[in-house]
């Protein structure tokens, strides 16, 4: 863990020694596992209510064996680690669908949030990796300080000054969306994959708080409600819940294809190397703790 940290916060992220050069994505001389890096293209699941292992996501990201996990035993449903792109260190935070299907509770925001903090202390980039559907819902979540702790969370990333690259995977939804590293709070740069799906909810959801004056009408016209509601979440899913309506909206700089992750991380965080952030001298917001 230490070797893949600078000595302090003024020094240059660490390379390893068999780094190749950043400029050049496709040099075969990196430490990359070429096969890992293809197989994203059938990593994420046909049924949107499956799981999969993000780790997988990560072996075809981040140099072959180069993924140190920090915590693996404390709030399984987001990862956080260091790794290295080309070389480059860098920090991880994952959404972890097969645990509570990637949401994010109390714990996990804490875990998150001290992460990120860690890294902006020792100017270590930071690449998220999102498949989450929310914040946790119900009544023992709140008791258990949800909004407590998913307060640091997003002051941890939207304090953040170094360079953030954020991958959405499938579900980036509501909140939880704006924490885990999206344009909104200050990711420099924001990719999707085409199974990506960024909306305030998915399209079941919205298409019941949206249009629900209009299925209630058709109930009572005795209209097929059924058919109706398929065509309004196929509406919706068309017009909103996809990656290239984000795209549109300037919410995500490309959409991309899995296998071309990895190499749009290694010329996104050489970019980000020039990144500087100057703050009044001695001046700090007020961490809600």
């Amino acid at each position: 863990a230490l070797s893949q940290l600078p000595s302090n916060n003024r020094s240059v992220v660490p390379f390893g020694e068999d780094a190749s050069d950043s400029s050049d994505s496709s040099d075969s001389s990196d430490s990359s596992d070429s096969s890992a890096t293809d197989a994203l293209d059938a990593v994420i699941p046909d049924s949107p209510l499956a799981g999969y292992d993000v780790t997988d996501v990560l072996a075809g990201i981040v140099d072959e064996g180069s993924f140190l996990e920090l915590q693996p035993d404390y709030a399984g449903n987001v990862l956080t680690g260091f790794a290295r792109v080309a070389g480059r260190s860098v920090g991880v935070v994952a959404s972890q669908p097969m645990v509570l299907a990637g949401a994010l509770d109390a714990a996990a925001s804490r875990k998150a949030a001290r992460f990120v903090r860690t890294c902006d202390a020792f100017n270590l980039p930071l690449v998220f990796v999102v498949d989450s559907p929310g914040f946790m819902p119900g009544k023992d979540e709140e008791r258990g300080g949800l909004l407590r702790n998913s307060a640091p969370l997003l002051y941890a990333v939207a304090e953040a000054s170094v360079g953030i690259v954020t991958v959405v995977t499938r579900k980036a939804y509501g909140t939880s969306y704006v924490a885990l590293g999206s344009k909104n709070i200050g990711a420099d740069l924001v990719f999707a994959w085409p199974s990506a799906q960024i909306s305030n909810a998915d399209a079941q959801n919205t298409v019941a708080a949206v249009h629900a004056e209009t299925l209630a009408k058709a109930e009572k016209r005795r209209k097929d409600v059924d058919a109706l509601t398929v065509e309004l979440t196929d509406e919706v899913e068309k017009t909103l819940v996809n990656p290239y309506a984000a795209a549109e909206r300037g919410y995500v700089d490309a959409v991309i294809p899995p296998s071309q992750t990895r190499a749009r991380l290694i010329d996104g965080l050489g970019l980000l190397e020039r990144k500087v952030v100057d703050s009044p001298a001695r001046k700090h917001g007020n961490l809600p703790l």
